[in-house]
């Protein structure tokens, strides 16, 4: 937790700025889409369970849905192969091959089908001797592995890291990077090079950010509550090293969202949900689209939180308080206006009303803000002196707040007023 918020927000704008990020045009906004590993997995029994396997044919019928059911209109836009794509060997050039029998088109004619409905795709890699589930690694291909995706039509690379001595990783993922630049096509770079350097030191966040256009920090999300809960933890003790990064061209990534999936309540769905976006994470949602109930699909859908992960202003929101097992995570966004998640931390009881004065930011309602509740259900308060909200257990409540100055005029920009330099 941060005592002075204003001191801190200065701190990451100053260390934001000098950061910089990969210089290849993309990810001015968190990445959204749909990719198959939280769900799928290494699914490859194409003949006992075909509906399921690592094939053409799923990712084709998820590019159907994407455009079908609303979710490119959303915003979704990236169908992500993930690892177990590939044949066991390369061919006998040195390139990597998708596997004959689950990709028979192979992965060009994938890109195209793709293509075709207004989607990108993006596809798996691995930086060092073999994926994590064996497959071909690119350590010592990646010149020819980049002019490979490239040649595909690939849009984005999910580069791993197993099976690489963690001393060599920072120079394998620069590598990746330039050897990417170098196909001349524009192939958002997905990295997962501080998950692996944090095993011995910690991550150099600036060259990370001037590399990759997001990465992973923490280990891979499960579908359960604890595993969430998890990510949240880890990412709020180590927001001081973390926030500073994050901006338009590069993000911090917490990992796939579960939601519509066996292991989250509905509450803890919109819990994951909203805090995602206040964490300006990308939006990979790892889910089963031809089955997905309709409150999931409703809640990842849903154009005000999307608005909120999307937010112009490119800047990542952090845990600000802990206070009576409730935590409040806050995000500064565009037009002076600021995001505010109010997490329920008991698993135990009834709701629980929360007081916006436990809020750090609410000091910007100098006398009045103007109010709108995201979660529990959309409401559009108005104006008010402070607010309270009801939140059941390992539930959130997200709210927008705009400040509005003595003379009832809503203050527009981040410097306008002394009231607003926490933003």
């Amino acid at each position: 937790m941060f005592p002075n918020p204003a001191a801190w927000v200065v701190v990451v704008v100053a260390l934001w700025s000098q950061a910089g990020a990969l210089d290849n045009g993309l990810a001015r906004t968190p990445t959204m889409g749909w990719l198959s590993w939280e769900r799928f997995m290494c699914n490859t029994d194409c003949e006992g369970d075909p509906e399921n396997c690592i094939s053409e044919s799923l990712y084709m019928e998820m590019a159907d849905l994407m455009t079908a059911e609303g979710w490119k209109e959303a915003g979704y836009q990236f169908i992500c192969i993930d690892d177990c794509w590939m044949a066991p060997k390369r061919d006998a050039g040195g390139r990597l091959q998708a596997d004959p029998h689950r990709f028979p088109a192979g992965i060009k004619k994938l890109a195209e089908y793709v293509h075709s409905k207004g989607l990108k795709l993006g596809i798996y890699a691995d930086v060092g001797r073999n994926t994590c589930a064996g497959y071909p690694g690119s350590l010592g291909h990646y010149d020819v592995d980049a002019q490979t995706f490239a040649e595909w039509d690939v849009d984005l690379l999910k580069f791993d890291g197993c099976s690489m001595d963690v001393s060599l990783v920072e120079q394998g993922y620069v590598n990746m990077s330039r050897a990417l630049n170098r196909t001349g096509r524009p192939i958002l770079y997905s990295c997962e090079w501080p998950l692996h350097k944090w095993r011995s030191q910690t991550p150099n966040y600036t060259a990370i950010s001037q590399t990759c256009n997001q990465w992973r920090n923490f280990v891979d999300i499960y579908d359960s509550w604890s595993s969430v809960k998890s990510i949240l933890d880890w990412t709020a003790a180590h927001q001081d090293i973390v926030v500073p990064s994050a901006g338009p061209g590069g993000w911090n990534d917490p990992d796939m969202l579960v939601i519509g999936n066996f292991g989250l309540s509905g509450d803890q769905q919109e819990s994951q949900m909203a805090l995602w976006a206040i964490m300006a994470a990308p939006l990979l949602m790892s889910n089963d689209l031809r089955s997905i109930c309709g409150r999931s699909k409703e809640l990842l859908q849903n154009r005000q939180i999307i608005a909120i992960n999307q937010d112009e202003l490119g800047k990542q929101g952090y845990r600000t308080a802990t206070v009576d097992h409730f935590e409040v995570w806050e995000r500064p966004l565009s037009n002076g206006r600021l995001a505010i998640a109010v997490l329920n931390t008991l698993e135990i009881g009834s709701a629980r009303k929360f007081s916006s004065e436990k809020v750090p930011g609410w000091k910007l309602c100098t006398p009045f803000c103007n109010i709108t509740q995201i979660l529990p259900q959309y409401e559009e308060v108005g104006v008010q002196t402070g607010y309270r909200v009801s939140v059941n257990p390992s539930g959130t409540a997200l709210l927008i707040i705009e400040p509005i100055g003595s003379r009832g005029k809503r203050y527009h920009g981040i410097l306008q007023s002394e009231k607003l330099t926490y933003l």
